[in-house]
C-alpha cells in the first residue's frame, strides 16, 4: 500500500509542478464551478480556484507526503495497523488539498476542520496519557480557529455569496470586510500557532515522527499562513496587520530563545518550525505575500527532511529523544548525519541552499523597509537564535562520544528511510534556486549600504559562535546551572504558555467543580434530599417492624396506659 501511494502521489506532484510552470508563463487563472445539487431554483455549487500558487503548493504537499508515506513503510513497519495510519495520512493530505483550491469560505471550513479532526486522530495515535493530553490541547486550541471561520462565514452573508475572492479587492474598506479580516487573522493565528495560541505545536510532537514531518512542513501549521496569503489585501495598512506583525515577531523570538534551552530533539525542531512561521507571518503582515509564500515552500523541504532525520536517529537510539544521550552520530550514521546537516544549514540560511534564497531575501527586504527598531531587532536577533540552536543541536548530536548504552546498534542500513531522506535532501539543495527562478520573473536586486548588506551574515556568524560557546565544555556549567533558575524555566517553557493553556485554564473550573460536589452533591442537597428521605424511610420501617413484632406486649402496655389516664381523669375530677 505504501509503495502504490508513493508512486501515485509522486506522479501527480510532478504533473502539477509542470502545470504550475505553464500557468506562471501564461499568467493563467482557472475558476471552476461544479453544481453538486440542483433542486427547483436552489443549487449547491462547489467552486475551485486553480492558479500558479495553488498548483505549486499542491505539488509540494504531494511531493513531501509521498516521500513521508514511503519513509513510513520502514519507520512504522512494526505497527500492526499501518494501513490505518496510511489512510489517516492520506485523509490529512486530501483535507489540505481542499483548503488550497477553495476560493469559498464554506469549502475552506471543510478542509480546515478536516485538518483539525485528522490531526487529533494522528496525535493520539500512540494510545497513552501524554498523547491524549496533547491531542486534546491541539483539538481545543484549533477549535477557536474553527469558530472564527464560522463567524466569518456568517458575516460573509452581507455580500450574498461565500466566494470571498470576488469581494476582497473592492470591498476592502467596508466595515463588514474589516470584521471578516479580523476573524480570519485570529483563525490563521490559531492554526499557525502564533502567540497566544503557541502551546499546542510542541505538544503535537506526541504524534509519530512521519506525521510530524508532514504537519510541520506543508500541511497543518502552514494552513494559517496560506489563508492569510489569500486574504493579504486586508492586512495592508491596517491595525490588525500591525498587531499581527508584533505578535508574530514575539513568537519568532520566543521560540528561538526556548529552543536553546530544550533537550528534546523533536521539540527543538518543533520550536524551529514555530520560529519560521513567525518569520512568514511577519513578512506577510508587511505586505510581501509572495516572499512569505516563497519561504513557505523552501521551509517545507528542509523541515520535512529535519524531522525524517530526527526519526531515523530516534529509531537508532532505542526510541530516546534526549539530546544529552546522543553524540558522535556522524561516525555511526554518516548518511543520516549528512542529510541532517544539510537540512540544518538550509534552515540557518547557508548560501545557495534552499533556505538562503528566501531567508536572505526577506531580511534584505526588511532592511529596505520602513520598520521600527524593535521589529528590526526581532527579525535579526531571532535569525541569530536560529543559527545558535541549530549549531547547538549539531554539537550535541554529531560530535564527541556516544553518551547512551553501548548495547545500541547504530547504523545506516534502513535503506527505505534513507531513500526518502535523499529525495528531500536533493530538493533542499536545489529547491530554493529553482523556486526563485519560477516565482520571480525578474530577479530581485536590492541595493543596501555595505553594513546592512552583510548584517544577515554577521548575525548568523555571531549566532553560530554563541551556539558553539553555549554547548562547549567551558560554558557547559552555565547551561546546566541556568536550568535551576526561574529565568530558565520561563524561557524554556515558552514563557509559561503551556501552563496558562492547560493548568491555568483548568485550575479554577476544577476547583469550582470540587466545591460543588462537596457542598451540593455531598453536602446540603444530599442531607436534605436523598439522604434525608432514606433515613426517614428507615426510621418509619423500623417503627412499623417493632409494632408488628411486639403486638401483644404493646396492646397490654397501651391498655395499662389507658387505665392510668382514666384513673387520673377520675381523681382530678
Amino acid at each position: 500500500m505504501c509503495l502504490i501511494n508513493f508512486f501515485f502521489l509522486m506522479s501527480i506532484s510532478i504533473s502539477l509542478l509542470l502545470l504550475s510552470m505553464y500557468f506562471i508563463m501564461n499568467e493563467l487563472v482557472y475558476f471552476l464551478e461544479w453544481e453538486v445539487v440542483s433542486l427547483n431554483s436552489m443549487s449547491i455549487v462547489m467552486t475551485f480556484l486553480f492558479d500558479w500558487m495553488s498548483l505549486i503548493f499542491m505539488s509540494f504537499v504531494l511531493f513531501i507526503s509521498s516521500l513521508v508515506i514511503y519513509y513510513s513503510k520502514e519507520y512504522m513497519s512494526e505497527d500492526m495497523n499501518i494501513n490505518r495510519f496510511i489512510l489517516l495520512v492520506l485523509l490529512f493530505v486530501m483535507s489540505m488539498m481542499l483548503l488550497i483550491i477553495s476560493p469559498n469560505l464554506v469549502s475552506i471550513l471543510l478542509g480546515w476542520d478536516g485538518l483539525g479532526l485528522v490531526s487529533y486522530c494522528l496525535v493520539i495515535y500512540f494510545n497513552n496519557v501524554k498523547s491524549y493530553n496533547a491531542g486534546m490541547l491541539t483539538a481545543l486550541l484549533n477549535r477557536i480557529g474553527d469558530v472564527m471561520l464560522l463567524m466569518a462565514i456568517a458575516w460573509m452573508l452581507n455580500y450574498g455569496s461565500w466566494n470571498y475572492i470576488f469581494y476582497l479587492e473592492f470591498m476592502m474598506n467596508d466595515f463588514e470586510m474589516k470584521i471578516i479580516g479580523v476573524l480570519i487573522v485570529v483563525a490563521a493565528m490559531t492554526k499557525s500557532a502564533q502567540i497566544p495560541f503557541s502551546s499546542w505545536l510542541p505538544a503535537a510532537m506526541a504524534a509519530p515522527t512521519p506525521v510530524s514531518a508532514l504537519v510541520h512542513s506543508s500541511t497543518l501549521v502552514t494552513a494559517g499562513v496560506y489563508l492569510l496569503i489569500r486574504f493579504n489585501i486586508l492586512l495592508n495598512n491596517s491595525f490588525i496587520g500591525q498587531l499581527l506583525l508584533l505578535l508574530s515577531g514575539l513568537t519568532m523570538f520566543m521560540s528561538g530563545l526556548g529552543a536553546n534551552f530544550e533537550f528534546d530533539l523533536k521539540k527543538i525542531i518543533a520550536l524551529s518550525t514555530l520560529s519560521q512561521l513567525g518569520l512568514m507571518m511577519m513578512i506577510l503582515s508587511m505586505g510581501y505575500y509572495k516572499l512569505a509564500f516563497f519561504h513557505l515552500l523552501t521551509h517545507a523541504l528542509f523541515k520535512a527532511l529535519l524531522f525524517m532525520c530526527a526519526g531515523a536517529i530516534i529509531h537508532n537510539m532505542n526510541n530516546s529523544q534526549d539530546l544529552r544521550l546522543m553524540g558522535g552520530l556522524s561516525l555511526y550514521m554518516p548518511l543520516t548525519s549528512s542529510c541532517f546537516n544539510v537540512a540544518n544549514l538550509a534552515l540557518c540560511g547557508m548560501p545557495f541552499l534552499a533556505g538562503f534564497y528566501s531567508k536572505d531575501l526577506i531580511l534584505e527586504i526588511v532592511s529596505l523597509s520602513m520598520v521600527n527598531l524593535f521589529i528590526y531587532f526581532l527579525f535579526f536577533f531571532s535569525t541569530g537564535l536560529t543559527v545558535c540552536y541549530s549549531l547547538r543541536l549539531v554539537y550535541y548530536s554529531m560530535t564527541g562520544d556516544l553518551n547512551c548504552s553501548s548495547l545500541n546498534v547504530l547504523n545506516d542500513e534502513s535503506w527505505i528511510m534513507l531513500k526518502g531522506m535523499m529525495g528531500l535532501m536533493i530538493m533542499s539543495i536545489i529547491g530554493g534556486s529553482m523556486l526563485s527562478w519560477l516565482i520571480f520573473m525578474t530577479p530581485y536586486s536590492i541595493c543596501l549600504p555595505f553594513y546592512l548588506k552583510f548584517m544577515t551574515l554577521f548575525v548568523c556568524i555571531v549566532g553560530g559562535l554563541f551556539g558553539y560557546l553555549i554547548s562547549n565544555i567551558s560554558l557547559f556549567f552555565i547551561n546546566k546551572s541556568m536550568n535551576n533558575y526561574f529565568i530558565s524555566m520561563f524561557v524554556g517553557s515558552m514563557w509559561f504558555m503551556p501552563y496558562i493553556s492547560t493548568y491555568g485554564v483548568i485550575k479554577y473550573p476544577l476547583k469550582i467543580g470540587m466545591n460543588m460536589i462537596k457542598n451540593f452533591d455531598q453536602g446540603w442537597s444530599e442531607f436534605l434530599g436523598s439522604q434525608n428521605l432514606y433515613s426517614q424511610l428507615v426510621n418509619n420501617s423500623k417503627f412499623i417492624y417493632m409494632m408488628q413484632n411486639n403486638n401483644l406486649k404493646i396492646y397490654l402496655l397501651v391498655f395499662i396506659m389507658w387505665i392510668i389516664i382514666l384513673m387520673m381523669f377520675v381523681i382530678f375530677m
